[in-house]
């Protein structure tokens, strides 16, 4: 034990000497640096643990709401009608799919009952997709009527788009403009549509852009060389390669795109802004790792005769630069409980917080527009982004 140059008994009293050093230097210039540093690390990682965790919950409601209600995880092209019950049968066969749905899609101008109008992205479902798809069901809120497409020229809309046409349940749209094929009349009066039902999803697109409608009026309105998409569910997402490859071992004149594919921008854009706030948060710990290494220096100068007595006693040279290296530690982990302490309770707070947030906005600019223009005052309102931003789970 004696001939080894470190064991248990020389770090104790290494900590204990770092111990010592941070209960001292609790004053003055040194005190300030500890305190800054402490401070520094424990905003980077309360700023790491909220802003990942808002960004996680983002990311997350998103892709759900995308992948359940859009696309779908595969989509398949070019199904001739005499395969198609084929086709079906090997999906039910198959472990790896959950579901299989025949889309139609068509874009159109709405026109609501008041006469305003709306761009939507029409997509013909099943009428049972709501009970035989529970992916569906989870991301989709029917908080008016109900997901009904039964009825004939029944439709369901989004909530932004209800409110953009200023229709509710039971109230009559119109496709004016609808694109097809080419025995598709691009212009009619007469696509009138009843509104059975008013959803609403986690992603804003789909809210502001969305109508369904039953396959018969697909059949009827769409035109007859409208071709169908199969939207496929598989068990894990991951392994879309894997499934691709097995329906066209059997079906090999199909096309099939990933969700991978078809969504890539999408996913792109959240990862350039993920690491982006990666970046942003590598700086303050850059800054933060700057000011510790400063102040060790200057600690280090002024525990010069300190340093003296413990090398005249035998203390080895890494073993001093560990009592310094401990000192800088106790602050980074003091930094790190505060932190993270910080980071999961506002993380847990996150909705209170965005909507205490709105109402300051509001108060703040209430105050100085009632000093300098008083007479615009009743066209403020709250800004409701603060709303959507509270509404992401965390």
């Amino acid at each position: 034990m004696k001939n080894k140059i470190f064991d248990f008994k020389s770090f104790k009293w290494i900590f204990l000497v770092a111990k010592r050093f941070a209960v001292v230097d609790k004053k003055g210039s040194s005190g300030v640096t500890n305190f800054l540093s402490s401070l520094g690390i424990a905003f980077g990682v309360m700023t790491l643990i909220s802003v990942l965790s808002v960004m996680n919950g983002f990311q997350g409601t998103s892709i759900n709401s995308i992948l359940e209600i859009s696309s779908y995880h595969i989509q398949v092209t070019e199904l001739k009608p005499e395969n198609e019950a084929e086709f079906y049968q090997f999906c039910n066969n198959s472990k790896d799919i959950l579901t299989c749905q025949k889309i139609y899609e068509s874009q159109s101008l709405i026109v609501g009952p008041s006469g305003k109008q709306s761009a939507a992205l029409i997509k013909a479902v099943p009428n049972d997709i709501y009970q035989t798809d529970f992916g569906f069901r989870n991301e989709i809120f029917v908080y008016s009527g109900d997901f009904d497409l039964t009825l004939e020229n029944s439709v369901i809309l989004g909530s932004k788009l209800a409110s953009s046409l200023n229709a509710a349940v039971g109230s009559e749209v119109n496709f004016v403009a609808l694109s097809g094929s080419t025995d598709t009349a691009l212009i009619s009066q007469n696509r009138k549509f009843t509104v059975t039902g008013i959803f609403e999803s986690n992603n804003l697109d789909i809210n502001q852009n969305f109508a369904f409608v039953n396959h018969n009026s697909a059949e009827e309105y769409f035109g007859k060389e409208t071709k169908p998409v199969y939207l496929l569910k598989i068990k894990n997402t991951n392994s879309d390669a894997k499934v691709i490859s097995k329906i066209n071992s059997v079906f090999p004149d199909l096309k099939c795109a990933s969700w991978k594919n078809f969504n890539k921008s999408f996913f792109s854009t959240l990862r350039i802004e993920k690491d982006m706030i990666f970046l942003l948060i590598m700086v303050i710990f850059l800054v933060v790792g700057i000011n510790i290494y400063n102040g060790t220096r200057r600690l280090v100068y002024e525990r010069s005769r300190e340093i003296a007595i413990m090398s005249a006693f035998g203390a080895k040279n890494f073993q001093i630069k560990l009592i310094f290296i401990a000192k800088g530690f106790l602050n980074g982990i003091k930094g790190v409980i505060i932190g993270t302490l910080l980071g999961l309770l506002i993380t847990k707070n996150i909705g209170y917080i965005f909507i205490f947030l709105s109402e300051v906005q509001f108060y703040v600019q209430y105050f100085f527009t009632s000093l300098f223009s008083p007479e615009t005052l009743s066209y403020l309102s709250k800004n409701y982004t603060f709303e959507i931003y509270a509404s992401i789970p965390a």
